[in-house]
């Protein structure tokens, strides 16, 4: 049985890589492309993959966040996370999220193909160096442990978080989310002071910190 997979990847040339790499393998056939977590949601709903590979630093929502919506509206997706970040706090809050694998960008290219196989199965997998010892600690932390990337926020908060930090005005966050400039600006109030946090510059530096966007951004 050919399993179908969906890429989820913000650089036109990484996926076209992943692509080649994942048609190679036997039994996976790439259906699907897309270069945010908004778009990845959307393909998911409406190609049903068996499989989602998904950058963890993506513009607008981020793999994490659109994971947690994926994981929910197509049950039957596993995700296998694709991340240049290595940080044990990473990689467990994606396996609380829901990921089936974890794979670091900088692993052998068999590696994928492990984490699909596994995946594909339902198993859990973390691609070298990463320690096994982070399966049982993810399964181990209750709900209310508070995580840096930001558990105690709701996923709106994330999301404008996000965007905020990636330059965006009152205005644009309003009209891409389909909601009011006054309720922006109540969500960034509270966001301030929920993180202890007043101005622009803090807010870019605390969603760098917990991987919503990258340094380069």
């Amino acid at each position: 049985m050919t399993r179908k997979v969906l890429l989820a990847d913000d650089h036109a040339l990484v996926r076209r890589g992943l692509r080649a790499l994942i048609d190679s393998y036997d039994g996976f056939e790439v259906v699907g492309e897309a270069s945010d977590g908004r778009e990845a949601l959307a393909l998911c709903r409406q190609l049903e993959p068996d499989l989602a590979v998904m950058d963890l630093s993506m513009p607008g929502l981020n793999g994490l966040d659109a994971m947690r919506r994926i994981v929910k509206a197509v049950p039957t997706c596993n995700v296998v996370m694709l991340s240049m970040h290595a940080a044990e706090h990473y990689v467990i809050e994606a396996l609380r999220a829901g990921a089936c694998a974890y794979v670091i960008k900088d692993a052998a290219p068999e590696a994928l193909e492990v984490a699909l196989v596994r995946a594909g199965k339902g198993l859990r997998y973390l691609s070298p160096p990463l320690p096994a010892s982070l399966l049982e600690q993810a399964a181990r932390m209750d709900n209310a442990s508070i995580d840096p990337a930001g558990s105690y926020l709701t996923s709106r908060q994330r999301e404008i978080l996000q965007l905020i930090a990636e330059g965006h005005s009152t205005r644009e966050i309003a009209d891409r989310l389909h909601i009011s400039i006054k309720t922006v600006e109540t969500h960034r109030a509270q966001l301030m002071q929920r993180l202890g946090i007043h101005d622009v510059a803090g807010l870019t530096r605390h969603a760098i910190r917990c991987g919503l966007i990258s340094p380069d951004t």
